[in-house]
């Protein structure tokens, strides 16, 4: 199977039982492979369909408004405002039960994430590069 083209074919695959992280993984490499701003921001543009789980809806609105801003496109998507986008409920994303753990996420997450109800790391969206072949 290739990589999901947009977000919104993440979502799709996510709803068919991919494992989300996977998934996600996988449309970020889509993402940082585009060649410009203008095909990154194809990618983000389209609402993805809800997946069955509130905590991925989220996510995709946090991912998709993060990138968004941090690669300098032009708009933010208008889906990611969407208040069906947004947890009720905190949502600390390393499993840590600790309270210093919830603490330091709830003040280095970036604001994209808070804005849905997500607390995680300060660069969530990390992907290990591809390092030239060494002769």
């Amino acid at each position: 199977m290739t990589r999901p083209a947009t977000l919104f074919e993440t979502a799709e695959r996510i709803a068919a039982g991919s494992e989300p992280g996977a998934a996600l993984a996988e449309f970020l490499d889509t993402f940082y492979a585009a060649p410009s701003g203008e095909a990154r921001a194809a990618t983000l543009r389209d609402e993805p369909p809800p997946t069955g789980q509130a905590r991925q809806d989220a996510l995709m609105a946090a991912v998709a408004e993060y990138l968004a801003k941090q690669h300098g496109l032009p708009s933010v998507p208008h889906w990611v405002a969407d208040p069906a986008r947004c947890l009720a409920e905190p949502w600390f994303t390393t499993g840590a039960g600790s309270d210093a753990m919830r603490e330091y996420l709830s003040v280095r997450s970036p604001a994209e994430f808070i804005h849905h109800n997500i607390f995680t790391e300060p660069r969530p969206l990390r992907r290990a590069r591809l390092r030239p072949a060494v002769t």
